[in-house]
């Protein structure tokens, strides 16, 4: 039995424990999800309809990932993360997070943070300012990018081939000094659901293995995600389009649903009913679900001119109140 002065020395000092665990968890301050306190190995799962601003959440919180918390004397905090991007809608803009990344590139060179407003007036002058500070900006957007990992799918069986072989690539790159992952983002979650639905049972081959069907393949999906995670302990963002219905219902995700036709009543800013649809493996698999939706505010109440204004409700667990929040080309910011 271990004295208690061998027990008070532990095998790490203070520094070391806050280090490994601010590494292990570093914090995540991006609105609408910085209610919730998040961590490597949850998975939160983005609900609304189209458009109601999922994947520029996704953006945002790719952006904070690949920045560094600092360079060559400014200060960003980011964090210097990769981030594994998964496109399933094929509809991501990959010259909207390069804009969006150079906003942040130059706000952060310029405290006055005027960027936003001078691009909507005068983008040629927005053009010519970033053509002037190209030779310092550049190098950090190029090693930005580098760690944006992106990847498009289009349909479940490249989804799952490319599960598959990037947990033998995160196991080998493990091995050596690479910048670890710190986000797993899988745009549209449900964008092969009919496709899979459609598509008749069949049998793979062999008496032991499974028919190939909508639910085997969303199994399969989270098994493999599950593998990957443990070789790599990231935080999962999913999102997920609705599906729209009559009547005044919404589905209830505070629990795994038991029929398709499992409804509940509740209050909804735009009286919008939608039902839950993916299998309940990957229900079970959530940890955390946020619903969005478009609010009919004028921008010009919230202090933001020419923004987006969208209303957001946690679901999982449920916070009991809904905020709104403006999307600009600066970020993300709640509306009080």
């Amino acid at each position: 039995m271990a004295t208690p002065a061998e027990w008070i020395n532990g095998d790490e000092s203070a520094k070391e424990m806050l280090y490994r665990v601010l590494t292990e968890r570093p914090f995540l301050l991006i609105p609408p999800i910085h209610r919730v306190p998040l961590r490597v190995g949850n998975v939160v799962e983005i609900v609304g309809p189209s458009p109601s601003a999922k994947t520029q959440i996704l953006m945002q919180a790719a952006i904070t990932s690949i920045l560094p918390k600092e360079w060559k004397g400014v200060h960003y905090g980011g964090l210097e993360r990769k981030v594994l991007y998964f496109d399933l809608d094929c509809r991501f803009d990959v010259e909207r997070l390069a804009q969006l990344l150079r906003h942040h590139i130059l706000s952060a060179n310029r405290p006055s943070n005027k960027i936003s407003t001078e691009m909507n007036e005068n983008p040629q002058e927005h053009d010519d300012t970033k053509d002037q500070t190209a030779n310092y900006d550049e190098e950090l957007f190029l090693a930005c990018m580098k760690r944006f990992l992106y990847v498009r799918c289009y349909n479940s069986f490249e989804f799952l081939a490319t599960l598959k072989t990037l947990r033998y690539r995160l196991q080998k790159e493990s091995k050596g000094k690479s910048v670890a992952a710190h986000f797993l983002m899988i745009d549209s979650i449900g964008a092969f659901y009919w496709a899979d639905r459609a598509s008749t049972p069949l049998p793979v081959g062999g008496d032991n293995r499974k028919s190939l069907s909508l639910q085997s393949v969303v199994e399969t999906v989270v098994k493999e995600i599950q593998k990957l995670l443990l070789v790599q302990p990231m935080l999962l963002l999913a999102t997920k389009a609705t599906i729209l219905g009559g009547g005044d219902f919404k589905r209830s995700f505070g629990r795994a649903p038991q029929d398709a036709s499992d409804f509940r009543t509740t209050r909804s800013s735009q009286n919008h009913s939608y039902r839950e649809y993916m299998p309940s493996v990957w229900q079970l698999f959530i940890t955390h679900r946020i619903l969005l939706q478009v609010s009919d505010d004028d921008p010009a109440d919230s202090g933001y001119q020419d923004a987006s204004t969208y209303a957001c409700e946690w679901l999982l667990p449920s916070l009991g109140f809904s905020e709104k929040f403006c999307v600009t080309d600066l970020g993300l910011f709640m509306v009080t």
